[in-house]
C-alpha cells in the first residue's frame, strides 16, 4: 500500500477537540475536507470545504470517502457507534488509513474498561479494524486527557474561579495528558510518508506531560501567586458514586469515573509504560509552566483579573 496521504476526511470537527485538529491540519500539506451529519449546525472556517452526510448506512456515507486517502474519525457518545458503518464506506472508497475515535484514555487495558464501561466501543472499533486489515490499515491514537482544556474547563481538578484544587487519592499518582494542538501535530505526523510505515495497525500514545495533580497545583499557584484551596476524594468513592448514577441514567458520571481511571492511585493514567511515541514521531518538548501561563492567560496571576 502507497504511504503517500494528500486528502485526509476528518469526521466530528467541531466538540472540543476538533477545531484543534482542523487548525492544525489547514496549516499542513494536506487537503481537509470535514464531514458532518446532514442535520448539523457546526460551522468551519471560511474556504474548509464540507460534506454533509446521511450517517444511516455506509451505503450513503461511501460517496463521501471517495477520493481521500486518510479518514480520522473525531465523533463522541453516541455517534461512537457509527464508526463500522464509517469503517466500511472506507473501506469500499478505498481509503488507505482510518484513524477511529480514541484520544483520550488507554482503552486497550482491561482495567481501565472495566472502570468506564463505555470506552468498549473505542475498543469494539479497534477489533472491527483488526478483522479488516487486508482492506486498510488504521492507527488509534492515545492521548490521555486534553490538557490544556481539562485545566480550563477543571476536568483536571482545577476550578480557575474559585481557585479550588479537587484532588484524587491525593494527587499523588502521575497520568499522561496533552495538549489539543499537540494532539493535532501527532496526526499530522502519522500520515506522514516517514512514519506512515510504522503507525499502521497499532496503537500510539503520544503525551505533552505525565504528571501528577499536585505537579500541576505547585506550577498554577507558582503562577498565580496564590496559595489554592485544596479538597481530596477518594477514586473509589468517585467510580461508587458514578456506577450509581448510571444506573440511574444519569449519563454525567461517565465523567467522574474518567477521572478516577485517570488520576486515581492505581495509575492508569500513565501512558509511559505503554511507550511513548513523542520522539519517533519529532514532536517538540512541551513546557508545562508555559502550557499553564497560556491558559491562565495572565488574569488570575496576583488574584487579579
Amino acid at each position: 500500500m502507497s504511504s503517500e496521504i494528500k486528502n485526509v476526511l476528518l469526521i466530528g470537527a467541531s466538540g472540543n477537540l476538533g477545531p484543534s485538529i482542523l487548525s492544525e491540519f489547514l496549516s499542513s500539506p494536506f487537503t481537509i475536507t470535514v464531514l458532518s451529519r446532514q442535520e448539523s449546525k457546526s460551522t468551519f472556517p471560511p474556504g474548509v470545504k464540507v460534506i454533509k452526510a446521511d450517517y444511516s448506512s455506509a451505503s450513503t456515507l461511501t460517496p463521501a470517502f471517495k477520493g481521500q486517502d486518510a479518514v480520522i474519525s473525531i465523533v463522541g457518545g453516541t455517534a461512537l457507534g457509527d464508526q463500522e458503518k464509517f469503517i466500511d464506506a472506507a473501506i469500499a472508497a478505498g481509503v488507505k488509513r482510518f484513524l477511529p475515535s480514541e484520544f483520550g484514555s488507554n482503552t486497550p487495558d482491561d482495567r481501565v474498561r472495566s472502570i468506564v464501561p463505555v470506552f468498549a466501543a473505542k475498543k469494539s472499533a479497534v477489533d472491527y479494524l483488526k478483522g479488516k486489515e487486508k482492506e486498510i490499515s488504521w492507527t488509534s491514537l492515545i492521548t490521555g486527557p486534553f490538557f490544556d482544556w481539562g485545566i480550563k474547563v477543571g476536568f483536571l481538578g482545577f476550578n480557575l474561579s474559585s481557585k479550588t484544587s479537587t484532588l484524587i487519592d491525593n494527587g499523588n499518582a502521575p497520568f499522561s495528558g496533552t495538549n489539543l494542538s499537540q494532539i493535532g501535530r501527532a496526526l499530522i505526523a502519522i500520515l506522514s510518508p516517514a512514519h506512515f510505515s510504522s503507525t499502521s495497525n497499532q496503537y500510539v500514545y503520544v503525551s505533552s506531560f505525565t504528571v501528577t495533580q499536585r505537579d500541576i497545583l505547585s506550577v498554577i499557584e507558582k503562577v498565580d501567586g496564590e496559595k489554592w484551596t485544596v479538597k481530596n476524594v477518594e477514586s473509589k468513592q468517585l467510580i461508587e458514586d458514578g456506577n450509581r448514577r448510571l444506573k440511574e441514567g444519569d449519563f454525567t458520571a461517565i465523567t467522574d469515573l474518567i477521572r478516577a481511571a485517570a488520576f486515581g492511585e492505581q495509575g492508569l493514567g500513565d501512558n509511559r509504560p505503554s511507550g511513548l511515541w513523542n520522539e519517533k514521531l519529532g514532536l517538540e518538548r512541551e513546557e508545562l509552566e508555559e502550557t499553564v501561563r497560556s491558559v491562565l492567560g495572565g488574569k488570575l496571576v496576583g488574584g487579579k483579573e
